[in-house]
């Protein structure tokens, strides 16, 4: 179960051998590069994964750190990844949700996979360890990102940990603290007037200018890296289940890449014997969920096509959502109907909704992002996509403390009183 280490390309990046498009599967050595030359599709790594006996790779897993370094040799990263100054997130909790179960009528078994838990507080924290190691193997000094806010917090604290400078850049009028905790790590932090879309086009067009040299950009010419974070995540699913699969999962999607790689990890798993695999015809069903305000993949679903048209100015509280142009959208689709799945999208007020639900329930304060994952998963329960009778884990990416503003009208004070048991009896609360 020893990984083959990549260095043909001069790179010790665990069994990452080449970059592979997904389109055409034309390969190129390792390197900083998103795009295939051959068909200009998207470049993704391609793995010498360890073969052999799966009982000793699971012992192998096992014995590792309880962060996400435990599956190192699944993952482009140097063996020796769990060494190095990095703020090791994952292995979060997977919570058996069996009071919100009761609530929807879930009778199979529901879990929230709750992400909050990581160092900044999302799931952005696992692919940005990864951008991180290829960053350091390829040499670079600045670490960046075109950020929603979430991942700017990654970037920046993982840029300190690692003694790199940081310079993200957000679209200007997201949640403050989203803003706070991008800017607290020192690193730079440039708002952009525009929308997310706008300030991913920028970060493109700095990439291809001197002033980009030297320059991680973790999720453009470091992407294919920094996606298979998100692996890690269907990887803790099905250990901290047993090493089995789940029957359905839902996903919140803003610019699909997540929903792609939990896809693949998933496959990967069934491939190297860890989980048993199952029927072909009763596949793990795959879920999308989107806000309303911004639903391009939803839509795209829901008409039937491949086609999924842009979103020019996003409206939604789901502000971590608000791609109207989701690189992996067309994959999303395919995934959710080879699957059996679905795509679907909630309101503002359900999303509001389900964050309190959840928070009332489980004690899991999600971000607004979980709020469309659950209030999604009810709509599909109550439309009959989903099957209640069956194993379901939620995704939760981030904490509630980042959106505080999506549930503030309604989270107040019970009563206000003087100190005295008279005035708290007659508040009716005893």
């Amino acid at each position: 179960t020893t990984p083959t280490t990549s260095t043909a390309s001069g790179y010790d990046l665990g069994p990452a051998v080449a970059l592979s498009c997904r389109e055409c599967g034309a390969r190129t050595e390792l390197g900083p590069s998103f795009v295939c030359l051959e068909c200009f599709g998207p470049l993704e790594v391609a793995y010498e994964l360890p073969e052999g006996d799966p009982e000793a790779l699971r012992r192998r897993i096992a014995a590792g750190p309880a962060n996400m370094w435990r599956y190192a040799p699944l993952l482009p990263v140097p063996a020796d990844v769990a060494a190095a100054p990095n703020l090791n997130p994952g292995f979060t909790q997977l919570v058996q949700a069996d009071r919100l179960a009761a609530e929807l009528g879930v009778t199979g078994g529901l879990y929230v996979k709750d992400d909050s838990g990581n160092p900044t507080h999302s799931f952005k924290d696992r692919p940005v360890a990864i951008a991180l190691e290829a960053a350091r193997a390829f040499g670079f000094r600045t670490l960046s990102c075109s950020s929603t806010g979430n991942l700017a917090g990654a970037v920046g604290a993982a840029a300190a940990r690692a003694g790199l400078r940081s310079c993200v850049f957000i679209p200007d009028g997201l949640e403050q603290s989203k803003v706070v905790m991008a800017a607290v790590y020192g690193g730079d932090l440039v708002a952009i007037d525009g929308t997310y879309d706008d300030v991913n086009r920028f970060c493109s067009e700095l990439i291809g200018d001197p002033l980009g040299e030297g320059w991680g950009f973790t999720n453009v010419n470091l992407r294919p890296f920094y996606a298979e974070g998100s692996k890690t995540l269907a990887y803790e699913i099905c250990e901290q289940l047993g090493w089995r699969l789940p029957d359905q999962i839902v996903i919140p999607v803003a610019s699909g890449c997540q929903l792609v790689k939990i896809d693949k990890g998933l496959r990967e798993l069934v491939r190297l014997g860890l989980v048993e695999d199952r029927p072909e015809d009763r596949p793990v069903r795959i879920f999308a969920a989107q806000a309303e305000g911004c639903s391009p993949v939803s839509r795209a679903f829901k008409d039937g096509t491949d086609a999924v048209r842009p979103v020019k100015q996003p409206d939604t509280i789901a502000k971590s959502l608000a791609i109207g142009d989701p690189a992996d959208g067309p994959y999303v689709i395919d995934i959710c109907r080879r699957t059996g799945g679905a795509v679907e999208d909630v309101t503002d007020p359900q999303i509001a909704d389900a964050m309190r639900l959840l928070a009332r329930t489980e004690g899991v304060f999600a971000e607004t992002a979980g709020g469309v994952t659950l209030g999604v998963t009810r709509k599909l329960i109550e439309s009959g996509a989903l099957d209640p009778a069956l194993t379901t884990v939620v995704l939760n990416t981030g904490d509630g403390l980042k959106t505080l503003d999506a549930v503030a009208p309604e989270a107040r004070p019970s009563a206000v009183i003087r100190p005295s048991l008279d005035a708290f009896r007659a508040a009716g609360l005893a």
